[in-house]
C-alpha cells in the first residue's frame, strides 16, 4: 500500500468533525498509535473532571483565592450563583446598548458628529485578543476603526496618534485594566490624556473604562466623569477575557456580531465537555501536545494559518499557551519546568521564511495548519486557466503538509469554512479548553503566573534606581563612571543597571545627561548637562 493511501486511511480513521462548532481537526499526521488513547484515558478523564469542577465554581487560583469563570461568559446559565449570572447578562446588554448608542450618534463627540475611531489602551490579554479579533473581522464596513496602545513605547504612542491625526476629536478611548495599576496601561492613558489636552479636547468626555469595581481606574473614571465603565471580574484572567467586556466592547464598537462570536464559543465549549476523547477536539489537541512533547513540553508549537485574517492568531496563542503552561512547579510542589513555546507566521509566507528548517532542521516542534475553505466573499479571477489564487494557497498548504510528513515531521490541521465571528469564537474557546486540559495532564496550574509578577517587581526596582540617579545628578556637576554613580546612590551591586540607565539618558536629549570617555562601560563618564 502506498504512503499516500495509508495517509488517506489514517485521515479517515482519526478525523474529528465538529459541525456543531464549525471546526474539523485532523490529527492523522501526528506519530501516535492506537494504544495512546487507552494509555492516557484515565489522565484525560481526570483532567475533564477537574475542568467540570472549575466550571462549577471551584477555586482555581490558590495564590489569590480566585475562581476561573470565562466559560460562564458565553453560558451565563452555568454560573455558580444567580448574582454572577445576572452580572454577566447585564454587562452584555450594556455593551450592546452602548455600542448601538455610539453607532446611532446618541453618544457622540463633544464637537458634534459621530465617533469614527476607537483607541484601545491595554497590555497582554487586554490587547492581544481585541487586536486578533479586529484583524480577523475588520473591513471597510466597520462602524469604528480600531487603534491600539499595547506597550509603553513613546515612539509607538506617537505613531498611532499620527495615524489618527485630526480624527482624535472623533475618537472614543477604551482603557482596560483590571486593577487600574498596570503601569503600561496607566502610561498609555496618561499619554492619550496629554495628546487630548494638546488638541484642546476633554479626554473624559471621550473615555470609557473596563476595570474592576473600586479599582484605581474605576475611581478615576467616576471622579472625572468618563462616558461609561464596564466590569472586569476577578474570576476572568486577562488571557481568557476576549468573551468578557475586554474583548466584546471593542468588537461591538467596531460593529462585529458579538452574539455570533459568543455563540461560536458556547458551541465549542459544549463540544469540548464530551468525555469521548475521539470526539473532543480540545482533548485531542491536549493529548497530541502531551505525546509529541514527551509529556514535558520538549517540542515547540508552530501555528500556521493559511489566511491573512488569522495572521495574529499565533501572537494571541503565545500568551494563552505560554503564560498558562510555563510553570516551574507542579501542583504537588515538584520542580518540573513545564511549558510549550509558540511561534508562527502565515501561509504561504512561511514557505519563504522558515519551512526549510521545519522540513530539514531540528525536529523540535509539532505544527498546526489552519485551513479556511472559503477564498473570499465573491468569485475569484483565474490566474491560470481553471486556477485561482486561492487554489494556489490551498495547494501550498497541502503541499507543505505532505513535504513535512515525508520527513517524519508531525502536524495537525484545523479546518473552518470561513473566518466569521462564530468561527473566531470557536477557535478561542477550543484553545482555552485545550490549554486547561493539557495543564491537567501534566499536573500544573494553568491559571496563575508568578513569573510575570517577578518581572514586575524587578521593573519596580529599576524605577527606584532611576529616581535615585536623578536626585544624585541634580546635586552634582561632576562626571563619574557608572560604578561611581552606583556607589553614590548606595547601589554598588546594581552598576550594570545604573550604566544602562545613564547610557539611555545620554541618548535621550530630554534627560540632560552627557556621556564622555571611552566606549567601554568602565571608561564612560556621565554628568548632568546643567
Amino acid at each position: 500500500m502506498s504512503d499516500t493511501r495509508k495517509g488517506w486511511e489514517r485521515y479517515c480513521k482519526y478525523l474529528c468533525a465538529c459541525p456543531d462548532a464549525g471546526v474539523t481537526l485532523d490529527i492523522s499526521r501526528m506519530k501516535f498509535d492506537d494504544g495512546l488513547f487507552a494509555q492516557a484515558d484515565a489522565a484525560l478523564q481526570d483532567a475533564l473532571a477537574a475542568m467540570a469542577e472549575l466550571e462549577g465554581g471551584a477555586i482555581a487560583n490558590p495564590d489569590e483565592q480566585r475562581m476561573v469563570g470565562h466559560y460562564w461568559l458565553r453560558a451565563p446559565e452555568l454560573a455558580p450563583t444567580a448574582e454572577i449570572r445576572a452580572e454577566i447578562e447585564q454587562c452584555l446588554q450594556r455593551i450592546q446598548a452602548f455600542a448601538a448608542d455610539v453607532h446611532g450618534g446618541r453618544i457622540a463627540p463633544p464637537g458634534g458628529g459621530k465617533f469614527e475611531h476607537v483607541l484601545v489602551i491595554g497590555i497582554g490579554g487586554s490587547a492581544l485578543g481585541p487586536q486578533f479579533v479586529d484583524d480577523a473581522l475588520s473591513g471597510p464596513a466597520n462602524a469604528l476603526r480600531a487603534w491600539f496602545f499595547d506597550n509603553t513605547d513613546p515612539d509607538g504612542f506617537d505613531r498611532v496618534l499620527a495615524r489618527i491625526g485630526d480624527g482624535l476629536a472623533r475618537t472614543l478611548v477604551v482603557v482596560i485594566s483590571k486593577s487600574g495599576g498596570t503601569k503600561e496601561t496607566r502610561n498609555g492613558m496618561l499619554e492619550a490624556q496629554a495628546a487630548f489636552r494638546a488638541a484642546g479636547l476633554d479626554f473624559a468626555k471621550q473615555a470609557v473604562a473596563v476595570t474592576g469595581e473600586g479599582s484605581a481606574l474605576h475611581e478615576v473614571s467616576r471622579r472625572e466623569g468618563w462616558r461609561a465603565a464596564f466590569p472586569m471580574w476577578d474570576w476572568v484572567g486577562g488571557r481568557t477575557s476576549q468573551t468578557a467586556a475586554v474583548g466584546l466592547l471593542p468588537a461591538a464598537l467596531e460593529g462585529f456580531d458579538i452574539a455570533a462570536l459568543l455563540a461560536g464559543a458556547k458551541a465549542m465549549d459544549a463540544r469540548t465537555r464530551r468525555t469521548e476523547v475521539r470526539q473532543n477536539p480540545a482533548a485531542l489537541l491536549a493529548l497530541m501536545w502531551w505525546d509529541a512533547a514527551q509529556q514535558r513540553g520538549l517540542r515547540d508549537m508552530v501555528i500556521i494559518p493559511y489566511k491573512d485574517r488569522l495572521a495574529l492568531f499565533s501572537r494571541y496563542l503565545q500568551q494563552l499557551v505560554m503564560e498558562s503552561l510555563g510553570k516551574e512547579k507542579d501542583l504537588d510542589g515538584a520542580v518540573v519546568h513545564q511549558g510549550i513555546a509558540v511561534y508562527g507566521n502565515k501561509g504561504s509566507t512561511d514557505q519563504h521564511a522558515y519551512v526549510q528548517q521545519l522540513r530539514d532542521g531540528l525536529p523540535n516542534f509539532h505544527l498546526t495548519f489552519i485551513e479556511v475553505l472559503a477564498d473570499r466573499s465573491g468569485p475569484s479571477i483565474e490566474v491560470e486557466p481553471g486556477v485561482t489564487s486561492g487554489d494556489y494557497l490551498h495547494g501550498f498548504l497541502l503541499g507543505t503538509r505532505r513535504a513535512l510528513a515525508e520527513q517524519g515531521r508531525e502536524s495537525m490541521t484545523l479546518t473552518v469554512e470561513a473566518v466569521t465571528p462564530g468561527t473566531i469564537g470557536a477557535l478561542i474557546a477550543l484553545y482555552e479548553r485545550a490549554v486547561g486540559l493539557y495543564a491537567g495532564l501534566v499536573n500544573i496550574n494553568a491559571y496563575h503566573q508568578p513569573g510575570v509578577e517577578a518581572g514586575k517587581r524587578a521593573a519596580g526596582r529599576y524605577i527606584e534606581l532611576q529616581q535615585g540617579l536623578q536626585a544624585a545628578l541634580a546635586g552634582s556637576a561632576e562626571a563619574r563612571t557608572a560604578d561611581a554613580w552606583a556607589e553614590q546612590i548606595g547601589a554598588g551591586d546594581e552598576a550594570e543597571w545604573v550604566y544602562r540607565i545613564l547610557r539611555r539618558w545620554a541618548v535621550d536629549a530630554g534627560r540632560g545627561v552627557i556621556c564622555s570617555g571611552g566606549d567601554r562601560p568602565t571608561d564612560a563618564r556621565f554628568q548632568s548637562r546643567r
